[in-house]
This record gives C-alpha cells, sequence and structure tokens, in this order.
C-alpha cells in the first residue's frame, strides 16, 4: 500500500498538506508526516511534522488530557535548558518553512506556551536531538506495541 494510503487509514481521512513520510515505526509503516507549508487548497498549515501512528496520537491524546500541555508549559519555563532547546527547535522550524514563519505547531514568535504535544512529539522524532520533545516522549515509553503493528 502506497503511504499517502496508509496515512489516511492511519487518520480515517485524506492526509492534508502531505509531502512524505518522515519518520517510520518499528514495524515499517508511517508514524511522522512531512508536511507542505499549504494544503492543496492554498490553506496555511502550521505544523511541519505531524504525528500519524494511532498508538501514539493515542498515548500522547492521554497525557494531554492529563494536564500535560499545561504542565510542560510550565517545565519549558522553569528549567533554562528547556526553554534553549524549545527555542532552538522554534527556530530550525522557521528556517525549514520559511513561508509559514511559524514555531513548531504553528507557535508565533515570542510564544512561552506550547500549544500541542503531538506537534513536539513528531518534531522530536523527525528532528531528533529536540530535548523538550524528547522529555515530552520519554513519558510515553515504551513508544511501539511490540506484538503489532497499530496499522495493520
Amino acid at each position: 500500500m502506497h503511504d499517502r494510503a496508509l496515512v489516511e487509514l492511519q487518520l480515517g481521512r485524506p492526509p492534508r498538506a502531505f509531502r512524505r513520510v518522515a519518520v517510520r515505526c518499528p514495524h515499517g509503516h508511517p508514524a511522522v508526516t512531512e508536511q507542505s507549508p499549504y494544503d492543496e487548497a492554498g490553506e496555511p498549515f502550521p505544523t511541519t511534522f505531524y504525528l500519524t501512528c494511532p498508538a501514539l496520537v493515542a498515548a500522547v491524546s492521554r497525557l494531554e488530557a492529563a494536564g500535560g500541555v499545561e504542565r510542560w508549559s510550565a517545565r519549558s519555563a522553569e528549567d533554562p535548558q528547556l526553554a534553549a532547546s524549545l527555542e532552538q527547535a522554534h527556530e530550525e522550524q522557521r528556517r525549514l518553512r520559511p513561508e509559514l514563519p511559524l514555531g513548531v505547531g504553528g507557535a508565533q514568535p515570542g510564544a512561552r506556551s506550547l500549544k500541542c504535544l503531538h506537534a513536539h512529539a513528531a518534531y522530536a522524532l523527525a528532528r531528533p536531538g529536540y530535548a523538550l520533545g524528547e522529555a515530552i516522549l520519554a513519558e510515553l515509553r515504551p513508544l511501539w506495541p511490540h506484538d503489532r503493528c497499530c496499522t495493520d
């Protein structure tokens, strides 16, 4: 099955602004996609890296539902290393897609709070070395189902 069709199966709808698969799960299926700055209708798509693995999307959703956005926003504001990591990721994001001068997950310049942990998790998987995103992912261990792929 073609990558775009697999991503559509994972999302339950056609992907918008799909460019390519950026990261695969250990089972070989799409886990993170890279999106174009604009979708097929010309609408801005502010998220460069998009989480598609259903198991990982569900795990991040549970983390967000448990107050994860607020908790990680506070931690990134209090910890200088996490704050620096976040700012570096926002700067890199703007360099990767100068068409839309936004940070990770579409964050406006100067934003101090996180918008979506899914975007930070996807960014960390696609751009290793992003300490804040990797710390968020560390809460989700194990990242992938061991016995079978959730996309099968």
